[in-house]
C-alpha cells in the first residue's frame, strides 16, 4: 500500500498538491483537514480521494503531512499537529516561500523530519495548474532524509526540485517580488513618465512594451549585465543627472526611485564591462 498522507489546509497549493501526489506521487491521501467540514469536502471532491477530518485529534498517523496553511498559521498548525499524532520518523512540510523549515520546529522536537517546499508559480486557477504543472520549479530545503523523500515525488508529478539554503529563505522569496512586483512598480514609472510627457496612456503601453520585452528577452538569455544597455552602461552621468533632475521636479516619489536605482545600476555597469574585458 501507498505511504499516507494527511492534509492540513487546503487551499489552491494544498488541493493541486494533493491531486497530483495522489494520483502521480505515489502516496495515498488519507485525511484533508481544514477550517471547515465543507472546505475539507471540497478539497476531496477536487482531490479526488482521501477522507474529512474536522479536528487535529481525529488525525491519523501517516507518513507525510502537508501544511499547506498561510504563513501566520504555519507554527500554531505544526504545534496542533505536534500534540495530535504522533510523528516520530515521519514528514512534515510546509509550502511557504517566506518561511523556512525552522517555522516547522514543533514537529522536529517532536520526532519528524522537516521541510519545506515552494512550488514557484500562480494557482489562481488550481484546475488549470494541476492539469499544467509539468516544468514547475519547486524550491526546498529541509532535513537530507526528508529531502530524500520528496524529491523523487516531486519529480514524479512533473516539478523540477531546486535545493536553496535555509538561511536565506526571505532572501529567496524576496527575489519573486523583485522579479514580478517590483518590475511591475518600475514600469508603471515609465508609462507614467511617457504620459507626463503628453503621451496617451495606451500609447505609453506600446511605447514600453517592445524596450521592456525585449530587455527581459536578453535578461534570460544572455544575463543582466550583458543584458544592461543606456546612459549609465554608456558612462553617461550628465544625462543620468539631468535626468534625475527632471524626473524628481516632475514627481519626487518617482525621483527617489530612479534615485535609488542609479547605484545598483552603475554597480551592473561595472560588472558588464568587466565581463567584456575579459571575454566573459
Amino acid at each position: 500500500m501507498a505511504p499516507a498522507l494527511n492534509l492540513i489546509g487546503a487551499g489552491h497549493v494544498g488541493r493541486v498538491f494533493g491531486r497530483l501526489l495522489a494520483r502521480h506521487g505515489g502516496f495515498r491521501i488519507q485525511q484533508v483537514l481544514t477550517r471547515s467540514a465543507a472546505s475539507a469536502r471540497q478539497a476531496v471532491d477536487f482531490i479526488g480521494t482521501g477522507s474529512i477530518a474536522i479536528a487535529y485529534e481525529q488525525l491519523q498517523p501517516a507518513a507525510v503531512h502537508i501544511l499547506a496553511v498561510g504563513d501566520d498559521q504555519i507554527a500554531a498548525a505544526c504545534e496542533a499537529l505536534a500534540r495530535a499524532v504522533p510523528l516520530k520518523d515521519s514528514i512534515v512540510f510546509h509550502c511557504s516561500g517566506a518561511l523556512a523549515s525552522d517555522a516547522l520546529q514543533a514537529a522536529r522536537d517532536a520526532g519528524a523530519l522537516t521541510a519545506s517546499v515552494h512550488p514557484i508559480r500562480s494557482f489562481a486557477d488550481p484546475a488549470a495548474v494541476a492539469e499544467q504543472f509539468a516544468g514547475t520549479f519547486c524550491g526546498m530545503e529541509g532535513d537530507a532524509d526528508a529531502l530524500a523523500v520528496l524529491t523523487p515525488a516531486l519529480q514524479a508529478i512533473g516539478a523540477q526540485p531546486v535545493t536553496i539554503d535555509a538561511a536565506a529563505k526571505t532572501v529567496y522569496h524576496a527575489a519573486a517580488v523583485f522579479a514580478s512586483n517590483y518590475l511591475v512598480t518600475v514600469l508603471d514609472a515609465a508609462l507614467r513618465a511617457y504620459q507626463a510627457a503628453g503621451i496617451p496612456e495606451e500609447i505609453a503601453r506600446r511605447l514600453a512594451q517592445p524596450l521592456a520585452s525585449e530587455t527581459m528577452d536578453n535578461v534570460f538569455r544572455l544575463g543582466a549585465a550583458a543584458a544592461l544597455s543606456g546612459p549609465i552602461a554608456r558612462g553617461d552621468l550628465a544625462t543620468v543627472a539631468r535626468q534625475q533632475q527632471a524626473v524628481t521636479a516632475w514627481d519626487a516619489p518617482t525621483g527617489a526611485l530612479y534615485r535609488s536605482l542609479v547605484a545598483p545600476t552603475t554597480d551592473l555597469a561595472k560588472r558588464k564591462h568587466a565581463n567584456e574585458r575579459f571575454g566573459a
